[in-house]
């Protein structure tokens, strides 16, 4: 299950929780908070695409590139690398479901910034609770990728990407060799 863990959903809760205090920077916030409230407060919007797994936002005035944790597209900007097969499609993909000026909710996981100085998140549409790391997943344009300790979502990650490519959806029917 590529290396992924099993959190108990209390823990998730938690974590979700203290995100939203340590993000929002309003101390004393209601330690009720679900999930789907967090999921339903933006805290950045964002400025720019880079690729299916790498997005630019802003946050309190500072723009900071976002690396989408738990997934891995297809590579479009790699140095000195070819494009892969699907790269162009799963940015197309990122782009439709993130346009310039949207309101998203950033969610962080253990490790809060890779070894590049990215900012890695999980990422939510406000309006209607997308998922967008899953949403790419879920459509066939990314692959699970879980690095510990950021594994909160890994195991949904998997399952959809094996559903995707038992439907060849995405990259499952357009990438086969």
């Amino acid at each position: 299950m590529l290396g992924a863990r099993n959190i108990p959903f209390a823990a998730v809760v938690a974590l979700v929780a203290l995100t939203a205090c340590a993000t929002s920077g309003s101390p004393g916030a209601d330690d009720a908070t679900s999930a789907l409230d967090v999921a339903a407060t933006a805290n950045a919007v964002v400025v720019e695409v880079i690729d299916g797994d790498t997005i630019d936002v802003e946050i309190d005035g500072t723009v900071e590139r976002v690396r989408l944790i738990g997934i891995d597209t297809p590579e479009t900007k790699r140095p000195n690398f070819p494009v892969e097969c699907f790269g162009p499609e799963a940015s197309e993909f990122t782009e439709s479901l993130l346009p310039i000026g949207t309101p998203v909710r950033v969610e962080r996981d253990i490790v809060g910034r890779d070894d590049y100085g990215r900012l890695l998140g999980y990422v939510h549409l406000p309006d209607g609770g997308v998922f967008v790391n899953r949403e790419i997943v879920r459509r066939g344009y990314a692959q699970p990728l879980t690095i510990e300790p950021n594994s909160t979502y890994a195991a949904e990650f998997t399952a959809d990407a094996r559903a995707a490519e038992a439907a060849d959806l995405g990259m499952w029917a357009g990438c086969a060799g």
